[in-house]
């Protein structure tokens, strides 16, 4: 029987426009969430679910947004998420809103899991505009 062990949410931003943060350096990645699953009590199969959302300010033409999703602190930790995201003109008028989910099967059991999601691109002038939020919860057998 699967046990629920805990849940955490990371919201910077709730509101649509409600922040302006730049990503002020190509390629190089940006915290945007952070969580700390504890994972006391926990049985046999641990499993994570997370998922967020990032929205973003595009500063001109055809440009990538990488979302990357570690288990860790650190942008080098190892990654459980990597997705490129390519965007167009419609950035310029419309801000676009970025939507991820993915898992972590049977990590290593430790007193409690840190999970952290970063954003980078490969265009100077991006801006993120919110909402942003990053969330996730462990279960065991």
């Amino acid at each position: 029987m699967t046990q629920f062990l805990d849940a955490r949410t990371s919201q910077n931003a709730a509101l649509f426009n409600s922040i302006s943060i730049p990503i002020p350096v190509i390629l190089t990645p940006q915290l945007f969430g952070q969580i700390g699953l504890i994972t006391a009590g926990a049985g046999t199969n641990l499993r994570v679910s997370l998922k967020g959302t990032i929205t973003v300010q595009l500063p001109r033409a055809l440009f990538v947004v990488r979302i990357t999703v570690v288990r860790g602190t650190i942008a080098t930790d190892p990654i459980v998420y990597s997705g490129n995201h390519t965007y167009g003109l419609d950035g310029l008028l419309n801000p676009e809103v970025i939507v991820f989910a993915t898992t972590d099967f049977n990590p290593p059991l430790m007193p409690q899991l840190t999970y952290t999601a970063f954003i980078s691109t490969n265009l100077l002038g991006t801006t993120r505009v919110g909402p942003e939020n990053f969330e996730g919860f462990v279960v065991s057998d």
